[in-house]
């Protein structure tokens, strides 16, 4: 299986309201490795690497949110992939 990486970044009301928790499980459950944290301007960054079919699924959950959040853009660029990737983690978390 080749892997790619993606860069999300997930504008609307997507902080203090679980986001982070749930992109968490959403990628755990598909099978991604990678990372997702807060960002000084309101949006939340998602790095997730795996298969373009496991990216894609990732990328419709992201637009859905939880049940609390409103998305209101996500935007989606290639990324390269980060050595040493393994599990999906919340960055920044208290």
């Amino acid at each position: 299986m080749e892997l790619s990486a993606r860069r999300y970044v997930v504008r609307g009301r997507v902080q203090g309201v679980g986001f982070r928790w749930f992109v968490q499980r959403e990628a755990q459950i598909l099978g991604l490795s990678g990372w997702v944290r807060n960002n000084f301007d309101g949006a939340v960054e998602v790095m997730a690497s795996g298969s373009e079919a496991q990216l894609a699924a990732l990328a419709a959950k992201l637009r859905d949110g939880p049940r609390a959040a409103r998305v209101d853009a996500v935007e989606e660029t290639a990324a390269p992939a980060e050595a040493g990737l393994s599990g999906f983690r919340i960055e920044g978390a208290w």
